[in-house]
């Protein structure tokens, strides 16, 4: 492939009529062209979009490809992206990135997650009684998707759930696409001094939370209240937003393949194998992962310079035919095996709460589909709101029936 090819201008806009498919611009770029120079918002042309699973694996696991967000050559999203804290670990490379993300990696080991799913299902079964109660059409977002991971992820940090509206509001608005960015940083300013408040709270009353053990660090001089607060803050717009989303979204697809159903909840493995794939087929981290390369680097037959920016597309790279044999990658088939997709990433940066994240979607969805044999949405999907407008995709408003 020429070096010289040019792609449209790198963007997330979905089809009509295709709210689940990842734009066409992406998936048309298997086979011979895998990987093209393509515009962000500064019309830098010096960034490449990679579509293909196999290249993408390249770039997220080769550690000449920097995630440092504070360089000049990282492809950034916007015109004005405010620096991250240096706690996000995401934005950081190793060594850094090593020792950030120890300081809370025990909380998210599949022990500490096993431990955890009595309390995931009885948070489940608690707000499907509540949605039961109700007379439908019922947003399943407000009752059920978004409530969940908000209990669950509080219920791991310690924070207080009576400020959930509070802090899902102000997740909501620092990940938007489209919300000022001077909104932005009061969003993430409030939120940082509200959990600056909670860890200073529990310097002096530790309990078995996270929080709990930053504020034990802050308190022998290891951390700093605000590094904790920050940290605090990763993981809250983390651990809440992506899985509420994916619960929603997930709902959604399988409601428009209501064949698939009764395979979702035939036995735990079953339910297993569904959430990998609707992991794959959904993909919610849509705005793509970034990085740019430390040294010159040959993928799939262009050399990328060092100093070029680049974009994984993960729903492109989890379409590809190549590495989801038999039923066509772009249909949604719940008894595929798929989970060696990049949902989560890979390499270093494989996110550290995808045994929760895992674990929350097997319950919510075996749950829900058991409570409500015959759930179905209340309005057309044409008139769902999809997330266009933000960085994590999924539904704002999912109303059912039963």
């Amino acid at each position: 492939m020429s070096p010289e090819l040019r792609l449209p201008p790198y963007t997330l806009s979905r089809a009509p009529g295709a709210p689940f498919d990842p734009p066409a611009e992406h998936t048309a770029q298997y086979g011979d062209q895998p990987v093209g120079r393509v515009s962000i918002w500064d019309g830098r042309l010096a960034v490449w979009l990679v579509t293909r699973y196999d290249d993408a694996r390249v770039v997220l696991g080769d550690r000449r490809f920097s995630a440092a967000h504070g360089h000049p050559c990282y492809p950034s999203r916007f015109e004005a992206e405010p620096p991250r804290p240096r706690v996000f670990f995401s934005s950081q490379d190793p060594p850094e990135h090593g020792a950030l993300r120890s300081l809370v990696a025990r909380d998210f080991l599949a022990r500490r997650v096993t431990a955890l799913r009595p309390t995931i299902q009885r948070l489940a079964d608690q707000l499907l009684d509540e949605m039961a109660s109700e007379n439908p059409p019922v947003d399943l977002v407000g009752r059920f998707a978004q409530p969940l991971p908000s209990l669950v992820i509080c219920d791991l940090l310690g924070v207080p759930y009576q400020d959930h509206d509070f802090f899902q509001r102000a997740a909501s608005t620092v990940i938007s696409l489209h919300v000022p960015m001077e909104e932005k940083l009061r969003s993430f300013e409030a939120l940082r001094a509200f959990l600056r408040d909670v860890v200073n709270d529990k310097r002096g009353d530790p309990e078995d939370d996270v929080l709990s053990r930053l504020a034990v660090r802050v308190r022998a001089g290891e951390l700093t209240a605000e590094d904790a607060a920050d940290l605090g803050v990763f993981l809250l717009n983390t651990g809440h937003e992506t899985t509420a989303n994916m619960i929603g979204l997930g709902v959604a697809a399988l409601l428009d393949h209501p064949d698939q159903i009764p395979l979702v909840v035939a036995d735990d493995d079953s339910t297993a194998r569904a959430v990998e794939e609707l992991l794959r087929y959904l993909t919610i981290i849509h705005a793509g992962q970034r990085r740019f390369a430390t040294e010159d680097v040959d993928l799939g037959g262009v050399t990328i310079r060092a100093g070029d920016g680049v974009v994984v597309s993960l729903p492109a790279a989890n379409r590809d035919p190549s590495a989801f044999p038999g039923s066509p990658p772009d249909r949604l088939d719940v008894t595929r095996r798929a989970r060696h997709h990049l949902a989560f990433g890979h390499g270093d940066h494989l996110c550290l709460g995808q045994q929760l994240a895992r674990a929350e979607l097997r319950i919510a969805l075996r749950s829900l589909f058991e409570r409500f044999p015959g759930l179905r949405l209340a309005t057309p999907l044409e008139r769902i709101p999809f997330k266009h407008d933000a960085q994590i995709y999924g539904v704002h408003a999912l109303p059912v029936r039963w």
